[in-house]
């Protein structure tokens, strides 16, 4: 009985010394195409049609057995990389993956580069280059390195110091604290409106469809640049180019602003997807609790609403130095009483600078 029992442990254990062998063995017909640099295996073998036929546990079955296999092709090739320690001989083996050979498909397009604002169009057009500057500088009242911006910045910020220097012919009575604060509070919201502005600059050139761009070098023209910009430069005349000469091939009527193209109206019949998808996000936009926000107007509001606000200003300015020129000439003077008595002596003198003259005469 106990002689039995042996072998029945040792032949359990052959199956699994065999069962260990096929797990790391797999066998194919033809060979798998390997890209170790993105991990890929394609397996050009054709799969058995009479098994995957329906669905069923035999087809689930025999395909995480497919993958599984597959798998176990690829981790073999991997092994065979030259492989290095991390860290340091206790850490992790690393192998060295080749260069990719397969081009594999982006799943979202490439990022749009993103427009530049009035400052890098300037720097751009005057050669300004900008200088990198350190991140860390040396605070002399805390005697350590702190960073430039930021949070516990060198030197600290103004407005929350605990002694503000009250500049020259400034009010001694006024708060330095609060001015400070005000200060910072106007730079930051005149900041939010130029990225403000930068964004809606950029919205409007991005609908526009003649995009005045420079020619290339010579040699590098092609037909549509050169049509492009010559079509530029006739629209930019007060006439929109209809007194300009023609050239020999181009068309006769005069081009638009718009490169040409009119509008179209969508057919009332037709197209119900889009007419559905239309209506549905006007639904969703009309039911959503945030509000859609348009950068250009926003900005033209904002714009319109500081225009105002300086008009006013002004228009007050004027009438308070009307008033105060009002009231100096109306309020009575020694030079308003002068000038009284002068015009008052002036019409009572008669015409009279030949009596004088005529005494001297006969004197």
């Amino acid at each position: 009985m106990a002689a039995l029992r042996v072998e029945a442990v040792l032949a359990a254990a052959e199956e699994q010394e065999a069962e260990k062998r096929r797990s790391i063995t797999v066998e194919k017909e033809l060979e798998l195409e390997y890209d170790l640099g993105n991990l890929l295996a394609m397996d050009r073998n054709p799969p058995p049609a009479a098994a995957l036929r329906g669905a069923g546990p035999r087809r689930e079955e025999l395909l995480r057995a497919l993958a599984r296999d597959n798998t176990q092709l690829l981790v073999s090739q991997l092994w065979g990389l030259p492989a290095e320690r991390a860290g340091g001989a206790g850490g992790p083996l690393v192998a060295q993956l080749p260069e990719p050979t397969f081009r594999l498909p982006r799943e979202k397009p490439p990022p749009k580069p993103r427009p530049p604002t009035r400052w890098e169009q300037f720097a751009r057009l005057k050669g300004i280059r900008r200088k990198k500057k350190t991140s860390l500088v040396w605070d002399e009242q805390a005697k350590e390195w702190r960073r430039r911006w930021g949070y516990k910045r060198a030197g600290g910020d103004p407005s929350r110091a605990w002694l503000a220097e009250v500049p020259a012919g400034a009010d001694p009575e006024e708060d330095q604290f609060a001015r400070l604060r005000r200060e910072k509070r106007e730079r930051v919201a005149r900041n939010e409106l130029n990225r403000l502005r930068n964004l809606a600059r950029a919205h409007r050139a991005g609908k526009d469809t003649v995009p005045a761009a420079p020619l290339h070098p010579t040699g590098h023209q092609d037909r549509d640049e050169l049509r492009r910009v010559a079509r530029v430069a006739r629209v930019s005349t007060a006439s929109l180019g209809r007194f300009q000469p023609r050239l020999p091939k181009e068309p006769a009527e005069p081009p638009s602003r718009s490169g040409g193209k009119k509008r179209r109206f969508e057919p009332l019949l037709g197209n119900l997807a889009a007419e559905r998808s239309r209506q549905l996000e006007l639904l969703r936009d009309m039911g959503s609790k945030k509000p859609v926000l348009d950068i250009t107007r926003a900005v033209n509001k904002q714009m319109r609403q500081e225009e105002a606000e300086a008009a006013a200003a002004n228009k007050g300015k004027k009438q308070s130095k009307r008033g105060k020129r009002g009231r100096r000439q109306q309020r009575p003077g020694r030079s308003g009483k002068k000038s009284g008595g002068r015009r008052q002596a002036q019409q009572q003198k008669p015409a009279g600078g030949g009596t004088g003259g005529g005494r001297r005469k006969k004197a």
